[in-house]
């Protein structure tokens, strides 16, 4: 059957396509959102010493006057000083002695202090903001680590999941699978906002990714595949941009809460409603014929049809059978059908790990999403680590993608596929390595860096489209 004919018949984006299509998109908002919370809920906020003598013991504020003199740090060319996390000048004993006034915790003259540093065990928080930092006093260097594991079980996950479901979609359906998929990341994430301890925080955000790899390829196969060959492009492009959308809230709600769980609850409780969709999305056609189950495919064409307003020909509908296929006259064929399926994909890969060319083009694109992740998520991940509003610098870098997938939308039908992806990586390069050097205020860096992160993405487009042709 040519679905494409299909297609053109019941209209190649009409208002059931439309309808669908945006049911869609819903899911991959969330899902991006997901993917990038431990942004927030890892970062580390702004932390110093608690200083004895100076600091209230009950309630101690970040940012007081004499931290230059009590705490060794830096001060920038804006004449901002920023203290050391986990070291504070020693003081002198003697001095201390005969300070009585420093009863009162509003005074702490600088000549109690002597040149040399100890590390500290306490801390004092700037209280703008909350992750999982101040939660279990993963503090200093030598817990660092524990920040970065958070990351790399993401990253884990992700792998993990992406095998996962991938085998169960293509056994069990797109729409059921992607259902799971979205409410298993989404009770992951609420466990993850109410875990107690930082054991089950990592394992619930191994499984939180597991979930989150799951929504966006199938939410892409059953947004795209019913919208014809003319539109497909576009309806691929505009996914992202609810993709980009869906990052970039996470800044938003992060800057407005400033409180870890409130983050990860925000992004992962909502998903629950999508439980709804097994009653309002319709399963894959193009699965549903795979499968043999033309009856069903043919009741969902026949719906799009009637809301699209449109008649179907003939042997459009001759096409379609109306013979129930849950009842199979032979079973063990079906078995022997998927059995053979098996083989001749098996065969199939063999035949192209023969052939030279075709295993060069493979290890050209796992080299090009190798180096796309790097540059796409190191670039994401460190945009709080520039100076200024990290929250508006996060959201920006997000934003960025949006002209990034239109760009590369339009470049690949203007030059080409091949051209695209080699102009962009070498501009990805070029805008990266300029970043470092030039020093003309923190404008530029952000401009740079920002037009590095939009050309990233434009390779991804095209690297991702490639790898589907």
């Amino acid at each position: 059957m040519d679905f494409d004919r299909v297609l053109d018949e019941i209209g190649e984006f009409g208002k059931f396509q439309l309808t669908n299509y945006l049911l869609i998109c819903l899911p991959v908002f969330f899902g991006a959102a997901n993917s990038l919370s431990y942004v927030f809920t890892a970062g580390v906020p702004n932390y110093r010493c608690f200083v004895p003598n100076c600091d209230d013991p009950i309630d101690p504020i970040y940012d007081e006057s004499w931290i230059d003199y009590a705490v060794p740090g830096s001060t920038d060319s804006r004449g901002i000083f920023t203290p050391e996390q986990c070291q504070l000048f020693v003081q002198d004993n003697s001095t201390l002695s005969r300070q009585h006034s420093l009863t009162t915790f509003e005074q702490c003259p600088p000549n109690i202090f002597t040149s040399h540093i100890e590390e500290c065990n306490q801390w004092v928080f700037d209280q703008s903001e909350r992750t999982i930092v101040q939660e279990w006093d993963i503090t200093c260097m030598a817990n660092h680590w524990k920040l970065s594991l958070v990351g790399t079980m993401h990253f884990l996950g992700i792998v993990s999941g992406s095998f996962v479901f991938g085998v169960l979609a293509d056994r069990y359906g797109r729409k059921i699978v992607l259902i799971l998929s979205i409410l298993f990341m989404s009770i992951t994430g609420i466990g993850q906002a109410l875990s107690g301890d930082y054991i089950t925080f990592i394992v619930f955000a191994y499984l939180n990714a597991v979930g989150t790899s799951g929504v966006y390829p199938l939410a892409f196969i059953l947004g795209v595949e019913m919208v014809g060959k003319s539109k497909r492009e576009m309806s691929g492009n505009v996914l992202n941009y609810f993709y980009a959308l869906g990052e970039a809230s996470v800044g938003l709600v992060a800057w407005l809460s400033g409180n870890w769980m409130i983050v990860q609850l925000a992004v992962s409780a909502p998903p629950l409603l999508f439980a709804l969709y097994y009653w309002i999305v319709p399963e894959s056609v193009r699965w549903l014929l795979a499968k043999k189950h033309t009856h069903k495919a043919g009741k969902i064409i026949k719906r799009a049809a009637k809301i699209n307003g449109v008649v179907l020909s003939d042997s459009i509908l001759a096409t379609f059978d109306d013979s129930d296929d849950n009842d199979m006259s032979d079973s063990k064929e079906g078995i022997v059908e998927e059995t053979d399926k098996s083989t001749s994909q098996i065969a199939v890969m063999k035949e192209a790990f023969k052939s030279k060319t075709l295993m060069i083009r493979f290890a050209i694109l796992i080299y090009n999403w190798i180096t796309n992740a790097f540059v796409y998520y190191g670039l994401s991940l460190n945009s709080t680590s520039l100076s200024g509003n990290k929250y508006l610098n996060y959201a920006l870098v997000c934003l960025i993608e949006i002209p990034g997938y239109t760009l590369a939308w339009i470049a690949m039908n203007k030059i080409g596929r091949r051209w695209s992806l080699s102009s962009s990586l070498l501009l990805c390069a070029v805008t990266c390595v300029l970043g470092g050097f030039i020093d003309a205020g923190e404008l530029t860096l952000f401009f740079n860096f920002c037009l590095a992160i939009y050309i990233s993405n434009w390779l991804f487009c095209f690297s991702n489209t490639l790898s589907y042709s």
